[in-house]
């Protein structure tokens, strides 16, 4: 191992099979009357599935105290086996969290390699990041998870030999495990990792900066995974962002210019979607992008007003908000996929499906961003916004402070335009940030 580099490799990835089929798995729950686990299933399916997998069967069992060896009893262990065996799983993955213990338990009584939803989602992670600062914030929450499995995950931790000299059957001490030089060599790398992040963030301070400086207002996408963010923002600025029927098929933020109908600039943020039970690890990770959000002016929030788990999503975005400490924002509850929402209401056959009001939102709008539906009043809720936080600017500029018209073009909203012969005649909106300047010249 060396000194820049540590196996992360839970082992899954490296069998995937290099024909594009998909990996089968078996699907384990312990189901202790905390959750709905048939809906907590059904989303560990479509991480899978994400992650290139296909869930072939599920093995669960109710029980209020968990077996501390293996979680499941001895007789729901021993039904999975035969199940994996059956349908030639290549792994089993476990909805929640195991200890290091707990996975090699499982894997020698399977027989297959086990992972738990972390895992899961750390490899989707690793697979999906693109940028740099992507990459090193998933190989830190992996780092950090893995520290405490060490142990548990570890099939050699023989002893190194020690480093005693002399010849002659001279006695050479017991050196370090295996175990120890793992644990030496992560903790070094979540340092470096750490700083490496520190001076990325600190940049990223630094461009907020240069931003605030422009008045240009930010607008950030938050959202649970797969509510159409992406699609969003494409369908605003044009397409340039990648877009996918699956889950978490956006990490790296991607912050682009888009310009209203009346002209005013902003700066629209794509960010990571959340999910239930993500990851401790994986938010102190990624805490300096999500946190674009508590910088920015207002925050979407987008849902998928069609998926049946709507309200526990929305529940799992502000909870991921206020440990963010993303509070007293502007915030507009965007109500996507209001077309596939319709699809649906006209197949029930018992009662009306409803769209509920989010009654802690400063607004709301449904939209269709697949057909363009709502768009419209989306940026007229955007600019009411925008504009209620401007100073209405009236003032002649003379011929040789030209260039300040297109500033206020640029990071305002130009009402009235009027040549005289003692210069432009202006009346606009603009940022409070802008006004002094612009008024005191």
């Amino acid at each position: 191992m060396s000194e820049n580099t540590i196996d992360l490799d839970f082992g899954t990835t490296a069998q995937k099979q290099q024909d594009g089929e998909k990996l089968p798995v078996v699907l384990l729950a312990l189901d202790q009357g905390k959750y709905d686990m048939a809906r907590s299933l059904d989303e560990l399916r479509a991480l899978a599935d994400a992650n290139g997998m296909e869930a072939v069967a599920e093995v669960t069992q109710k029980r209020s105290t968990p077996e501390a060896a293996t979680l499941l009893g001895e007789g729901k262990v021993a039904e999975a086996r035969l199940v994996c065996q059956n349908l030639n799983a290549a792994a089993a993955i476990f909805d929640g969290e195991l200890t290091g213990s707990q996975i090699r338990n499982l894997s020698a009584a399977l027989q297959v390699e086990v992972l738990d939803r972390t895992m899961l989602i750390l490899e989707i992670f690793r697979a999906r990041a693109t940028t740099n600062e992507g990459k090193l914030q998933t190989e830190l929450a992996t780092l950090k998870y893995r520290m405490p499995r060490l142990q548990g995950l570890g099939e050699a931790l023989s002893r190194q030999g020690g480093g005693g000299g002399g010849g002659g059957g001279a006695r050479r001490g017991a050196g370090e495990t295996k175990l120890e030089l793992d644990r030496r060599h992560v903790h070094a790398r979540i340092d470096a990792l750490a700083e490496k992040l520190a001076e990325m963030e600190k940049r990223r301070g630094e461009s907020r900066k240069a931003r605030a400086k422009t008045g240009m207002p930010v607008v950030s996408l938050v959202g649970y995974t797969n509510v159409g963010k992406s699609s969003l923002m494409n369908a605003l600025c044009g397409p340039s962002v990648a877009e996918a029927d699956m889950l978490f098929a956006t990490l790296d933020p991607t912050t682009r210019s888009y310009t209203l109908e009346d002209g005013q600039q902003i700066l629209l943020t794509d960010t990571v979607g959340f999910i239930r039970k993500l990851p401790h690890h994986l938010i102190e990770a990624f805490k300096s992008t999500l946190e674009e959000a508590r910088y920015s002016d207002i925050v979407l929030h987008v849902v998928d007003c069609s998926n049946p788990q709507m309200d526990m999503q929305m529940h799992v975005v502000k909870e991921t908000l206020e440990e963010l400490e993303i509070v007293d924002k502007t915030i507009v509850t965007v109500f996507n996929k209001v077309d596939r929402f319709r699809e649906l209401e006209a197949g029930q056959n018992s009662g009306v499906m409803q769209i509920p009001r989010d009654f802690s939102s400063d607004y709301q709008v449904r939209i269709s961003a697949r057909t363009g539906e709502g768009l419209e009043e989306l940026q007229k809720v955007l600019q009411a916004i925008i504009r209620s936080r401007r100073i209405l600017l009236e003032k002649v500029f003379p011929y040789s402070q030209a260039g300040r018209i297109q500033t206020i073009r640029k990071y305002g909203q130009l009402l009235e335009e009027e040549y005289q012969e003692d210069g432009i005649a202006v009346k606009a909106y603009v940022p409070a940030e802008l006004f002094g300047k612009l008024y005191s010249d």
